[in-house]
């Protein structure tokens, strides 16, 4: 029997990517992240739209996070680092490949001092020129809770469309979420 190839996001993320746009960048998170991750994971307003699941907070130690950010973390997600002149401003995140029909989810967060600046708009338009353009992706799919307009703006201007509204999601609270679906 042959050996079976990589699978899962290790399937198509042979090597950790490094993105660059006009103003920022994104590339893997090193242990020098680790009090600027740590500060992104305590901020309530940041995590209020988002699930309570995200990997960065199933640990008590930003450190331990960053360690397994590339081993285990990379079976089911790839999570880059967002820097703007060498400041983290917070995390992007690409989830769910399935193979077969060249589909990924995509998500983003940002440490409150970066909202409105542009910086997720960039942020997501590089993700996904890069999963179009250089990775074969065909589907590109987000979620969000219907109370965040920021974060569904943000999907409008990179070209991505509501297919589904006000959906009952499973986002780890003990009531289903809410969450508008989005598709590129």
């Amino acid at each position: 029997m042959g050996q079976k190839g990589p699978v899962g996001m290790k399937e198509l993320f042979h090597e950790i990517p490094e993105l660059y746009g006009k103003r920022i960048g994104l590339r893997a998170l090193s242990d020098r992240d680790a009090e600027s991750l740590g500060k992104l994971t305590r901020e309530r307003k940041v995590y209020r739209y988002l699930p309570t699941f995200l990997f960065e907070k199933q640990f008590d130690d930003p450190h331990e996070a960053i360690r397994q950010l590339y081993d285990a973390g990379l079976n089911d997600s790839l999570i880059l680092g967002i820097y703007q002149g060498g400041r983290f401003c917070g995390l992007a995140e690409m989830y769910g490949y399935r193979s077969p029909i060249r589909k990924i989810s995509v998500g983003y967060r940002l440490v409150e001092a970066c909202w409105g600046q542009g910086i997720a708009t960039e942020t997501l338009g590089m993700m996904t020129d890069f999963l179009l353009n250089e990775k074969g992706i065909e589907i590109i799919t987000a979620s969000t809770m219907i109370e965040n307009k920021a974060s569904a703006r943000v999907l409008e201007k990179n070209g991505f469309d509501r297919v589904v509204h006000a959906a009952e999601e499973d986002w780890g609270y003990p009531e289903p979420t809410i969450a508008d679906k989005w598709i590129r």
